[in-house]
């Protein structure tokens, strides 16, 4: 295996990787996944100094959390933890470097490990056909919790799709799921009706072409909606509750709400989608 590595900010004690290194040869044994959870870092802390170039930066610490950063009160709609358990857990970054308009981002996707090392798979984007950006200066990053280790690691950019769906459901209990092309997130603790989840801890399984193969259930005529929003029956979700569906493509999110009870403006394709979003979400559970 050999990629191009991210030049390293170094922020923890042992050694690592830098610039254009190649990956250690494939000579350690199988690789496996690693388990990782998504953290709104940004919700409650700010970095001291931004980086103006392509970085990783990884901590092991609440010492060295603090040097680096600058906690605030959570300045995000969702509630937010900002504590970390770091007996357990490294926080891992990763930075795009300076951008000059909005629309640009990057995402970890996956994180396997072999007897030697750990490997951080990861995608960038630009702005999307037809998105509208504003021209200031950006700092895309992505924040992720691993287990604590002593292996040495390493970032691998991949290229991917970054279209994308989440489907939910909500009332008694609230279960929501992003479908990728690369994995599948789970969203944790989404409250009803706070719908923002870039602010939302999740944790991730590897599995690829969910998305693609999901979208083939979705009806023509929510397909037609394409970056609308529409509401079947009236889901209330101290009563009956509902179903949710979200659908990124290009710089186009539609969003979607279906009555669990079957209301006259809910056509049969609409019923089946419905149901078919509900059976999705019991097989993601197991």
């Amino acid at each position: 295996m050999k990629k191009l590595m991210l030049s390293l900010f170094i922020a923890f004690g042992f050694s690592a990787c830098s610039l254009n290194d190649d990956l250690p040869q494939d000579t350690c044994g199988t690789y496996t996944n690693v388990s990782f959870t998504g953290f709104p870092l940004s919700c409650n802390y700010t970095i001291k100094e931004a980086l103006p170039n392509p970085a990783a930066i990884i901590v092991n610490s609440q010492e060295k959390l603090n040097q680096y950063f600058t906690q605030h009160a959570n300045s995000c709609t969702v509630a937010s933890d900002p504590n970390i358990n770091f007996t357990n857990n490294f926080l891992i970054g990763l930075y795009s470097g300076q951008k000059s308009t909005t629309g640009y981002g990057i995402k970890i996707t996956s994180i396997v490990e072999n007897n030697c090392q750990i490997v951080v798979n990861f995608y960038e984007h630009g702005p999307q056909s037809g998105e509208t950006t504003t021209p200031t200066a950006t700092y895309p990053a992505d924040y992720v919790l691993i287990p604590k280790t002593t292996k040495p690691i390493y970032f691998n950019k991949t290229t991917e799709n970054k279209d994308n769906i989440v489907i939910g459901t909500f009332g008694s209990v609230n279960d929501f799921f992003q479908l990728n092309d690369y994995n599948i997130l789970k969203y944790l603790n989404v409250a009803t009706g706070i719908y923002e989840f870039g602010q939302y801890k999740y944790t991730a399984t590897i599995k690829r072409g969910e998305y693609t193969l999901f979208l083939k259930s979705v009806p023509t005529e929510i397909l037609n909606l394409k970056g609308q929003t529409k509401t079947y029956g009236s889901p209330d979700p101290a009563n009956q509750g509902g179903v949710y569906f979200e659908l990124h493509q290009g710089a186009s999110t539609t969003k979607i709400y279906i009555d669990n009870t079957d209301t006259a403006d809910q056509s049969t394709e609409v019923k089946a989608f419905k149901k078919a979003i509900k059976d999705k979400i019991v097989l993601l559970k197991i």
